[in-house]
């Protein structure tokens, strides 16, 4: 395998993480060519830090005919317009989630990579870790017999302390529970039970504005506007026959995260999907609950592997694991948990896709095709 060179836009706090592995773990088939970000002193910063070549307007770098991927690490609002000038580039691209804020600007984006023949991938990749890939393979081995239902929880704190660099962004929608922590959990049980067909929900905004409580904060005091709703509760129905509930919040202190799928045959505690590794049980209809040793690599904080792996299927043809598609259905389950609480009704989905294909058994030194 040949190494695809990467453009990377949006330089902030998630950029170290996905630098840090771009340029590491995986770059015997990634090789970061340029940054870019609308305050170029960021930009400088990371290409200091992690030895990229070149610092790029975003013109310069969607120009750059040696680039093939374009890593989009902007705001929320900014990624279905920046991905459109990117594949108009052409060039194929990797996404932060969320894909898009509407549907149609995820089918636009879509439409357009279908038409020049380009790859579209989105995070989360964190279900290509060995914790969700570990229970994907149990699932699918029998050891829970026939999973009908599963239960996930996200409770964190809200943005009032105001330390992190963009909370005003989580204030908004597309940093709201539903459009920044559900693809977590949305996506690991998509790739677990398929697709989902059916979505009730219910949506609360518990007030209007927050103030910065935390005086080390350089905003505070300061009192900005909540945008989305921040306590969200959700079933849906999969296309398999279980059932989920759902519960997000970032109304909360601290950070409680659990995710379980119950079988006829056992109970499945998958470790949390904002994470690519963590412990997995079994519990067994005899009360025993057992550890079970992970059946795949990559434990460790991996984020970029959905890009690598994009890397992998540009050159062999088969289909990524974190596609566009796969973003589109949870964009389109995320949408309509809103949609089922303001309406008060189910909303029946318009869009499927098929379950991810699991990693093979037995890959080495980071590599994520046999």
């Amino acid at each position: 395998m040949r190494k695809v060179k990467v453009g990377v836009i949006g330089a902030g706090v998630i950029s170290h993480i996905y630098l840090k592995n771009c340029t590491g773990m995986f770059r015997y088939i990634l090789d970061v060519k340029a940054v870019a970000d609308l305050v170029p002193e960021l930009a400088r910063k990371r290409a200091d830090e992690f030895g990229i070549p070149h610092v790029y307007t975003v013109d310069e770098l969607l120009a750059d005919d040696e680039i093939e991927v374009v890593l989009n690490l902007t705001a929320p609002a900014a990624h279905a317009p920046l991905n459109l000038r990117a594949l108009q580039a052409g060039k194929h691209v990797y996404t932060e989630k969320p894909f898009a804020l509407t549907r149609e600007d995820a089918d636009e984006v879509l439409q357009l990579a279908e038409a020049k023949g380009l790859r579209v991938g989105c995070a989360p990749d964190t279900f290509l870790g060995a914790g969700v890939q570990t229970c994907i393979k149990l699932i699918d081995d029998g050891w829970i017999g026939t999973p009908y239902a599963a239960n996930g929880t996200i409770i964190m704190g809200n943005a009032s302390d105001g330390m992190h660099p963009n909370f005003r962004n989580f204030l908004k929608l597309g940093g709201d529970p539903v459009m920044d922590m559900c693809p977590y959990y949305l996506t690991a049980l998509v790739a677990m039970l398929g697709p989902v067909r059916r979505v009730t929900g219910s949506a609360q905004q518990l007030r209007r504005e927050i103030t910065v409580t935390n005086p080390n904060s350089p905003a505070y005091g300061q009192t900005v506007a909540v945008e989305a709703p921040t306590n969200v509760s959700a079933v849906l129905d999969f296309h398999s026959g279980a059932i989920a509930g759902l519960q997000a919040a970032k109304e909360s202190f601290g950070y409680s995260p659990r995710l379980e799928v119950f079988g006829t045959e056992g109970n499945l505690i998958v470790p949390d999907p904002n994470f690519f590794g963590g412990a997995v049980y079994i519990k067994f209809p005899n009360g025993e609950t057992k550890e079970v040793p992970h059946s795949h690599p990559y434990a460790e904080e991996g984020r970029g592997m959905g890009l690598a792996d994009m890397a992998h299927a540009i050159q062999s043809g088969r289909q990524n694991r974190a596609s566009g598609r796969l973003a589109r259905h949870i964009i389109d389950i995320s949408l309509a948990i809103f949609e089922a609480s303001e309406t008060e009704r189910h909303v029946h989905l318009q869009s499927t896709v098929e379950r991810p294909k699991p990693l093979p058994l037995g890959l080495k030194h980071y590599a994520l095709d046999l």
